[in-house]
Parts: C-alpha cells; structure tokens; sequence
C-alpha cells in the first residue's frame, strides 16, 4: 500500500480534478432527476477514461512533449488549431462556472460576505499559488487537496440508504430516450472523459518524466497511478449520484439549478453535517480542478506557439506562459459578471465536452497507435478495444442529442 500511494501523482491528480463543480453539478442534477437510473453510468465510464488517460499518459512519458507538441511535430497544422478552438471557450466557460460556485457555498458557510468577494478571492489565491509554486510544490498540495473527495463518500452514510437498490442501479443498467435524458447522459460522458484532461494527463506526465528513462516499469507505474486516479474519481461521482438520487429525488426535488442550491437542497433533509460536507466539498474541488483547467489551456497555447512553458519555471522565464494563466482567469472571472448563468455554465460545458471530445479520443487513438511517434509503445489490443468502445459511445450518445434537439 505504501508502494503504490507513492506512485500516485499525475493520475491521482487528473481524477480527483474530474470531480470539479462541473461535475458535480452534472451528477447532482442526474441524481435528483432520474434518482439512481444513471448510477450505472459511474461502472462504464471507469474502464473507458482509465483507458484514454492511460493513453495520454503514455503519450506524454514516451515523447517528453503535452499532446499539443506531439500533434505540432507529426500531424498537420490544421488539427492542432481546430483541438486549440474547441477547447479554449469550454474551458475559460468551465473555469468561470467552477469559480462562481465556489463563491455561492462560501457565501452559504459565510452569509455576511457577499459571493462576489469570494469569487475575486479565490481567483486571486490561484493566480498567485500557480506563479509563486514550483510545479512539484502544486503537485504536492494538489495531492493532499485530492482527499477533500472523501466527503462525499460520507454524506450517503449520513441517511438512509437502500442499498439492494444502490447495487441493482449500478449493474442493471436503465436507459430512456427522452430528451432530458441523453442531454444529462452526454454531460456525465463529457464531464467524466473531458479533452482538458486529456492535455494535462500528457503535459504532467512529460514534466514527470522529462529526465528519465523511460521503460515498462515506469509504464507500469503510470498505469497504476492513472488507474487509481479514475477509480477514486469514479467512486466520488456514484456517491454524488447516489447521495442526490437518495435525498433530493426520493423527496420530491428534481431540478437542481445551482451547487448552492443542491448543497441547501440536503440540510432539512440530511442534517446540517451532510450539508457543510457538500459545501466544503465543492469549494475543495474547485481549488483542485481550476490550476489543472487554466494549466492544461497555457500549456496548449504554449506548446503551439514555441514559447517557454512549465510550471517548474520562475514567472521571468516563462512570461507569455504564465500570463495565459492570467488572462484565462481573468476572463473566466468576468464572466460571472456579464449575465452568464453559473450553473447553465457548468452544466453545458459538460455538454459541449461531451460533443467535442469523441473527436479528440480519435485523434489520440492515432497517435497511441502511431509507431514513429510511440515506437514499440503502441496500444495493446485491449487499449484499443476499450478506446473505440469510449468513442463510439461518446459519438452515439451525442448523436442521439443532436437528433433530440432538431426533431
């Protein structure tokens, strides 16, 4: 056990930051509207993102390059450009969305500061966190920050629970097509298996790894890293699910608008322990998830324009590096003050991660599977059997969405 938790790192890191206001948003709403009939979707996903951020992993330990390097150096500039054009506005949106939430439980836990003050504190906080502290010292907090997902492991335990349910929901799975359905379906498959974590898996990975000799036993490592770091992100998001399904959907409450409003939603209900666990929940996610949001965006402008880039360097070194830190904040920040809804934020931009991404799953495919990129790195069969199963689900899923919305 001690082993493995000290081979815990990267991967741990880009799971637990899975589990952001974003997604909690999406589960929550999941929970409160279709109860447990979505817990299945925490079993499926499991195997489908170990299986892409193993890839990305690999990708980033092998070549010592983000996957925006990669694509720079092997495939045609045109690719490069259009993954840079998806990504950016659902990431400034995502960032924005989980500052905001943050601001509107602080304000819960703290009513006499208004949320506002918050949202600007806590933008400032990250600011200066990603400027002032090496990369190893980010990863380090960013690992202890991981455990504030234990509360929602709790919260479930707090009430009462039917567990014969919990376990029927999770291995039978209930599909409807409606309308409703597959849009919250397609946000839990783009909030779960979200491209920003595809290009931060490889950057860490690659800043992990740049001096090392790369090998099967280190593959090894990062296969067990990443594999702990999915299981841990998809047990959060089950008992996020099944915590809504258990409290707000069993008594009546079905449409969860805000993360404020699912963390009130529970204190008549399930006490206002389970409450202030929620709450905290959420504002230690956001300080986990937005270093990795705004990170994964500067590493991808740098990496396409050549310019300095890292973590590990001091902000003279790398001045166009970090002032993408800056200026995404800052956007995503003033987007809570232009009419943007928060929680319509946070809920569509799983969406629109969960349309863009089976594009983005295609293009890593290629080059896991791409032998003068990986040399004798490539996928194994099970890889690629687990990689195509993710993109045809995902582009299935957002077919049906797309369908729904124009009949």
């Amino acid at each position: 056990m001690k082993n493995f938790l000290k081979k815990l790192g990267p991967g741990l890191i880009t799971g637990a930051s899975d589990d952001d206001p974003s997604g909690i948003t999406t589960y929550s709403q999941a929970g409160a509207q279709f109860g447990f009939g979505m817990l299945w979707t925490a079993l499926i996903t499991f195997p489908m993102m170990a299986a892409i951020q193993e890839m990305c992993a690999r990708i980033g330990a092998v070549t010592s390059k983000g996957l925006t390097g990669t694509l720079k150096s092997h495939y045609p500039k045109w690719i490069l450009y259009l993954m840079l054009l998806s990504s950016f506005p659902a990431i400034i949106l995502n960032i924005g969305a989980d500052i905001a939430g943050m601001g509107a439980v602080s304000n819960m836990i703290i009513p006499s500061v208004p949320s506002y003050v918050f949202t600007v504190g806590f933008t400032g906080l990250i600011i200066i966190s990603m400027i002032f502290f090496s990369y190893q010292q980010i990863a380090r907090i960013l690992k202890y920050a991981c455990l504030v997902l234990l509360v929602y492991l709790i919260v479930p335990f707090l009430t009462k629970t039917d567990w014969s349910q919990v376990l029927k929901a999770v291995f039978i799975p209930h599909i409807s097509f409606s309308k409703d359905y597959i849009t919250t379906l397609v946000a839990i498959l783009g909030t779960t298996i979200s491209p920003y974590l595809f290009f931060w898996q490889a950057t860490m990975e690659a800043e992990d790894h740049k001096n090392l000799v790369v090998d099967k036993r280190v593959l090894t490592d990062i296969t067990e890293d990443v594999t702990g770091g999915m299981f841990a992100s998809n047990l959060v998001m089950m008992f996020i699910i099944l915590t809504c399904g258990n409290v707000l959907f069993n008594n009546g409450k079905h449409q969860i608008d805000t993360v404020q409003q699912a963390a009130n939603a529970l204190r008549p209900i399930a006490g206002e322990f389970s409450y202030l666990l929620f709450a905290i929940g959420v504002i230690g996610t956001g300080v986990l998830a937005i270093p990795v949001l705004c990170g994964s965006l500067s590493y991808m402008v740098a990496e396409t324009f050549g310019w300095e880039e890292g973590l590990d360097k001091k902000f003279y070194q790398a001045k166009p590096f970090y002032g993408i830190i800056i200026l995404s904040m800052l956007i995503a920040l003033a987007t809570n003050y232009i009419g943007v809804s928060p929680v319509k934020s946070l809920f569509y931009t799983a969406v629109l991660y969960g349309l863009t991404a089976p594009v983005m799953v295609l293009v890593i495919l290629h080059i896991s599977n791409n032998k003068t990129v990986m040399g004798e790195y490539v996928n194994k069969p099970w890889s690629n059997i687990l990689g195509w199963i993710t993109f045809i689900s995902m582009t299935a899923a957002a077919g049906c969405l797309i369908y729904f919305q124009i009949v």
